[in-house]
């Protein structure tokens, strides 16, 4: 706490302080003895004229018990010599280890004897130390909660504007050093309106350019500006923009900050001012810098996810297999991602033909929802396929000999499964034969639209080590003509505050509703009806035999 500024200590939950920097110690006139362990409330708060202040009165107090962020001024303290002094405060829940919360008060105390300051070094944005620190932790908590680079830029000129300038512009480093013009934004009145006529791409960033923005692209440092340093012979693309966009918004006074990421330069931020009277100061930069730190750091976070879903969707197109071609037989495969996660899990499908001339079908869900879920499944599908393919038994045997397999030859932990062989009998039908390994079961929808699910042939899931203890049993069903196979993860029936049953009634009802349409078209809008607010991966895999 002593690299704060201000005056800062910490109490625990039931208001006792715990720790208190010197900063504190000073504004208080106290010292540490007197202040560590002590009651917060009857220690400190006190009404105008010095008296106690009931809880009731204290709007600290009553921020503290609400435990969220919380800040007030023109409230007062009792010194140590018996005086009080006014504080503006800011208080915000602080993580004290394990699972204990604290509070962190931070105040400050103007002090109206000291000397005012010179108007030159006086910053044209006001703020007290309380609210510039309350603005850098709303800028930190509002930009790090998103893993989407737009809508990091979108947060950030909510932030800005009106509040520090009239105008924001924000120029990102794309792929290959290009830059881009993402944002420019005008507070008008108290809304935002977007310049889309000046955004877009922009001229590459030159290397040894003196001007302002240039050199905030390059990293090299933070400046003021103004369309005065763009009014002579530009020297470099970036200065014709820059000049066409003092000329089109009227700022007359500008403050440009690099955005610098933990490796590279990411970007410049540019807040301006066109209607509001004063230019900015040297006095402004340091707050403007931590603003264009912490919106850095959250575009950097942006910029890994959005790789890491970039490699993810290459390594689905790899792991999640094309169906097979067999003649009288359609089949249709869907897969969609959690929307929160990597663009690949641990759901996954499979067909192949079998030696026999019969299809084997599987569908699968691994514990978890990112690459590592990804990975064992692969492994898992792999040995699925050889054991299928090499041993001509039931489904159950296949799948107990996988799970006898899962713990010494893979890193998938548990998983369910339904593994089923379908075939053509003597008489031209098809017959489904299949094991379940703690798996939903598959639906069977007739063209008339009956709907019943499948749900003989269940067994443990994978990975459980009672596989000794347990047989997995064979479960066996006619498909009629025409009729659609319905293989699914539970993505598509689980939702938060909702019943199995309810989600499973909900699939049932849509697959009877829309038994007539095409297959293609049948799975998209199951998908599309039956899916709940998409939590949890998908996979969706659906048969349909010969009318």
């Amino acid at each position: 706490m002593e690299v704060i500024g201000s005056g800062a200590y910490v109490v625990d939950k039931a208001g006792r302080i715990l720790a208190v920097n010197s900063a504190a110690l000073r504004l208080l006139g106290r010292s540490a003895e007197n202040v560590v362990g002590q009651d917060a409330h009857e220690l400190l708060h006190r009404g105008a004229h010095g008296r106690p202040l009931a809880a009731a009165q204290c709007g600290m107090r009553q921020a503290f018990h609400s435990g969220r962020a919380a800040q007030g001024d023109q409230e007062f303290f009792a010194h140590g010599d018996g005086s009080v002094i006014p504080v503006s405060w800011l208080i915000t829940p602080y993580e004290l280890g394990g699972q204990e919360t604290g509070t962190l008060v931070i105040f400050h105390c103007p002090d109206p004897s000291a000397p005012a300051a010179r108007t030159a070094d006086r910053p044209a944005v006001p703020l007290t130390e309380v609210e510039r620190l309350a603005l850098l932790a709303e800028t930190t908590t509002r930009l790090t909660s998103t893993l989407d680079a737009d809508e990091t830029v979108r947060r950030l000129t909510d932030l800005l504007l009106p509040r520090l300038a009239d105008w924001v512009v924000v120029d990102l480093i794309v792929e290959r050093d290009e830059v881009w013009r993402k944002a420019v934004v005008q507070a008008d009145g108290t809304a935002l309106k977007h310049r889309t006529d000046l955004e877009g791409p922009m001229p590459p960033i030159p290397e040894e350019s003196p001007m302002p923005l240039s050199r905030a692209l390059r990293g090299v440092t933070s400046t003021l500006a103004g369309p005065e340093n763009y009014r002579g012979a530009p020297d470099s693309g970036i200065a014709v923009e820059q000049h066409k966009l003092f000329e089109a918004t009227g700022i007359h006074s500008a403050a440009i900050v690099p955005l610098r990421g933990a490796r590279d330069v990411l970007g410049a931020l540019t807040l301006g001012r066109s209607a509001t009277p004063g230019n900015y100061t040297d006095s402004d930069i340091p707050l403007f810098e931590d603003i264009g730190r912490r919106a850095a750091l959250a575009l950097d976070n942006a910029r890994l996810y959005q790789r890491q879903r970039a490699v993810a969707e290459t390594m689905q197109k790899h792991l999640l297999p094309q169906m097979p071609q067999v003649q009288g037989l359609e089949m249709t495969v869907r897969y969609l991602p959690a929307p929160d996660a990597s663009q690949v899990g641990g759901d996954w499908y499979d067909a192949f033909t079998l030696p026999d001339g019969a299809i084997a079908v599987a569908i699968g869900d691994v514990v978890g929802h990112d690459l590592e879920a990804a990975a064992g499944m692969a492994q898992m599908r792999n040995i699925l396929r050889a054991y299928a393919w090499s041993q001509q038994r039931p489904a159950s045997r296949v799948v107990a000999h996988l799970d006898e397999a899962i713990q010494p030859l893979t890193d998938v932990t548990m998983a369910t499964l339904v593994f089923a062989r379908l075939a053509q009998t003597t008489d031209n039908t098809w017959e489904l034969t299949w094991t379940n390994a703690g798996h939903p079961p598959p639906l069977l929808v007739t063209r008339d639209g009956l709907a019943d699910y499948l749900t003989d042939g269940h067994g443990l899931l994978l990975g459980t080590g009672l596989r000794q203890h347990t047989t997995r049993p064979d479960a066996v069903a006619k498909l009629p003509p025409g009729s659609t196979l319905v293989f699914y993860t539970d993505g598509l029936i689980e939702a938060p505050g909702c019943s199995l049953d309810d989600g499973m009634e909900r699939l049932r009802q849509h697959a009877a509703a829309l038994a007539h349409r095409p297959l293609a078209s049948f799975t998209d809008q199951l998908l599309h009806r039956a899916r709940p607010t998409g939590h949890d991966d998908v996979a969706l895999l659906a048969v349909r035999t010969p009318r």
